[in-house]
């Protein structure tokens, strides 16, 4: 497990919280301009993936209230990724959402590359009981990353995602999602993260 990555992200946010502490003013402004980029790129990654939330949440929500897993399951494979797509198009061009996870149940949310890389230390802190931060920041080649950790947080999730899956359940999961891997998590397990891509 590749934590080197990581770490380094780590031990940069906390050069840059004391950058200014003892420099000339040259860096402390850029320091200061950084700090000020970092902090628009978490408002950003911070409205985008709540908006997202809110819009398959709530959405879930209803469905369970109104039919149970089962609905709440169909609802999820008949539109979860149209709504993604929505909002992600509503963002506008420069920000982009999906969702990610190390066990998709719809295989276009499973992670890949450095995204996979990031999620696996995740996982990693998690299951040595590391709290989680709210959210990452990762900068790329022509702009940043934010992730938004999601965890397993409330019990009625394990009815579709859990160890004990009503055999009826289970079948209609068969059916919608031939190669489903989101099974077998427990309460405070990393269930996978919102990625908003921010482009400059």
């Amino acid at each position: 497990m590749k934590l080197g990555r990581l770490t380094l992200i780590g031990l940069m946010a906390s050069a840059m919280l004391f950058a200014s502490q003892g420099e000339p003013k040259a860096n402390a402004k850029k320091a200061k301009k950084g700090n000020g980029e970092i902090a628009q790129v978490v408002k950003t990654g911070n409205e985008a993936s709540q908006l997202l939330l809110k819009t398959l949440g709530g959405q879930l929500k209803q469905h369970m209230k109104k039919g149970g897993p089962a609905d709440a399951l169909n609802f999820c494979a008949m539109n979860a990724a149209d709504l993604t797509a929505k909002v992600d198009k509503d963002l506008g061009k420069n920000v982009s959402i999906k969702r990610i996870t190390l066990k998709p149940r719809n295989p276009a949310n499973a992670a890949e590359g450095d995204e996979k890389e990031v999620l696996e230390a995740l996982e990693t802190l998690n299951k040595n009981h590391v709290r989680l931060p709210r959210h990452l920041v990762q900068k790329t080649k022509d702009g940043y990353k934010y992730y938004k950790p999601l965890k397993i947080g409330k019990k009625v999730c394990l009815k579709c995602h859990g160890v004990n899956i009503d055999p009826k359940l289970e079948a209609t999961i068969a059916k919608n999602y031939p190669t489903d891997k989101a099974t077998g998590y427990k309460m405070g397990d990393l269930r996978g993260a919102i990625v908003v891509t921010i482009k400059k």
